[in-house]
């Protein structure tokens, strides 16, 4: 279960129930949301559907605990590509 907090401005607290219990604390600045999304879906859409991209991937415990949401294609090439075919409508 991923559960998300607006924090303030592009911030956010995204909670992960699985196994155990995470806690991350993710930046989405407006221009990488706008490339991603065109501003179709809420910024909250954008961080679950990377969050799941993320745990098909790795556990939640290894995903870093604060980050700036443009990391993950540093990690993961296909991160960008693949978000914007889930994000379609």
């Amino acid at each position: 279960m991923i559960t998300i907090k607006l924090i303030k401005d592009s911030d956010f607290e995204v909670t992960v129930k699985l196994k155990s219990t995470t806690q991350h604390e993710v930046h989405v600045s407006n221009d990488f949301y706008k490339s991603l999304t065109d501003g179709k879906v809420s910024h909250e859409s954008l961080i679950k559907a990377s969050f799941e991209f993320l745990l098909e991937r790795e556990s939640n415990n290894s995903i870093l605990s604060q980050f700036d949401l443009e990391v993950i294609s540093q990690y993961f090439p296909e991160y960008e590509k693949e978000i914007k075919k889930r994000l379609k409508p």
